[in-house]
């Protein structure tokens, strides 16, 4: 869809072509940037393009199978405390309201209870925000029950904030579960008292299922894995990698949180070494507080992994806004993204370049600051994906120690015991006996030492 600017009402609405009319409009109401204001010059480059934000209000709206009658971007100078937008685009945007038959407009911005109250007022339809929008999408694609749980206790922290009178005492806005249902029909303080009790079991709940996850975590610990976690802005094609890199069939989808639950396989390396790779849930720009908070059960794998692979769509016009946003999320998860050479950065989807193009994106990464390389890859055909299995293998064996060793080839258990805990990385039969070189976790050293009677690998 092409999205409309709403200014004064200079432009007639286009509806979208094959579509129905009259059932969603998205509104785009962003800021404008003021000339000659120091401040919002400095911070410009962080700012994201109105047209790329309001096409992603629209793929999220999207991606709960709504309807898009129109999508438009109404520019503000400041935000009301009452209605967010003035009162003259509130009553401009009623004309096009009646002239859609809309059911539902959705906000892509963070509206205050008593906003969203007054909008939909003035409106006489549903309004959703932004958080509400995307906490409707992961209600919806939460498969899990660790992922329903985190989603319900979202929902309902969400919620409590916006039980507001209707037009009687026993009414209120909202349903109890979800925002698009009709009105419910219990008082606002049961209503409360329901939500916190509903609270508490659910977080009583998750702490259950992260302790279960601790356990299978402390289990992957006694034996040589090490956990290679990727993260990325939504739609980055990061379950397409996952499923390139482990032969896995996770849904991967051109949408929006095709993928929310969490999703852990085996990762062969090329030197036939193991590693465990998770795929987490695609960060967003302007991403809930209460969802960060609530998916950091989920994204406990991205904190305890010993390398974070960060996706990139480099294809994408708003690459450079993405990374941004991803970065900011890192550091609310507590991982510092210019910090140390855990990360290694993905430029994906480089089949959609040119080979000029493509040359020069090589050019530009080779340029990068050596904490900070990153790799240009095609998951859809393979492409420099060698080169990043060799990259993450070198960084999980940097902290790893290589030992050579002779065993007696009848010791069945040792060799075994070998396989399990290490890594093998050369194996050869001279004499009855297998001279070995294994790579091994520092914790693992002295009992490979002694029993083994090794010694440190001659580079």
């Amino acid at each position: 869809m092409e999205p409309r600017n709403l200014e004064g009402g200079a432009d007639r609405p286009r509806s979208v072509a094959g579509q129905h009319s009259g059932r969603v409009i998205v509104i785009g109401p962003y800021l404008r940037m003021r000339r000659g204001d120091p401040e919002a010059q400095t911070e410009l480059h962080a700012i994201r393009d109105s047209e790329a934000r309001l096409e992603e209000a629209v793929g999220l709206a999207r991606a709960i199978d709504l309807t898009i009658a129109e999508a438009l971007i109404a520019p503000i100078n400041q935000i009301r405390p009452a209605t967010y937008l003035g009162k003259g685009k509130v009553d401009e945007i009623v004309g096009l309201i009646t002239g859609h038959e809309i059911e539902l407009v959705v906000m892509d911005c963070a509206l205050s209870p008593i906003q969203q109250r007054n909008l939909e007022k003035a409106w006489n339809t549903k309004v959703l925000d932004r958080t509400g929008l995307i906490l409707e999408i992961f209600g919806r694609r939460a498969k899990t029950k660790e992922g329903s749980l985190q989603v319900e206790l979202a929902h309902l922290n969400y919620q409590r904030s916006r039980l507001v009178r209707s037009w009687t005492h026993l009414e209120r806005q909202r349903g109890g579960f979800g925002f698009m249902g009709g009105p419910g029909e219990t008082q606002i303080e049961a209503d409360r008292r329901l939500i916190g009790e509903r609270i508490t079991r659910l977080e009583n709940e998750i702490k259950k299922v992260q302790a279960t996850r601790r356990l299978h975590r402390a289990g992957r610990q006694r034996v040589p894995y090490r956990v290679v976690a990727l993260v990325g802005y939504t739609n980055a094609g990061k379950s397409t990698l996952f499923n390139r890199l482990t032969r896995a069939d996770v849904q991967a989808a051109d949408m929006l949180f095709a993928t929310l639950d969490p999703t852990l396989r085996a990762l062969s390396l090329p030197h036939g070494g193991k590693a465990m790779l998770s795929d987490t849930v695609g960060f967003i720009s302007n991403l809930p507080t209460q969802l960060v908070a609530a998916f950091r059960a989920t994204l406990e794998e991205v904190l305890e992994a010993d390398v974070i692979l960060h996706v990139r769509d480099i294809s994408h016009e708003d690459a450079d806004a993405q990374e941004r946003d991803v970065d900011t999320v890192l550091r609310q998860l507590g991982i510092d993204p210019d910090a140390g050479q855990r990360i290694l950065e993905i430029w994906n989807k480089i089949d959609r370049f040119d080979p000029e193009e493509r040359e020069n994106l090589k050019n530009i990464a080779a340029r990068r600051p050596p904490e900070r390389p990153c790799f240009l890859v095609s998951a859809e055909t393979g492409e420099g994906v060698d080169a990043l299995l060799a990259a993450i293998e070198d960084r999980l064996a940097a902290t790893r120690m290589t030992l050579d060793l002779s065993i007696d080839a009848a010791d069945g258990a040792g060799i075994s015991w070998l396989h399990r805990n290490a890594e093998v990385l050369n194996k050869e039969l001279h004499d009855g006996r297998f001279d070995m070189t294994v790579r091994v976790d520092p914790t693992k050293r002295d009992i490979v030492v002694n029993r083994f009677d090794a010694v440190p690998h001659a580079m």
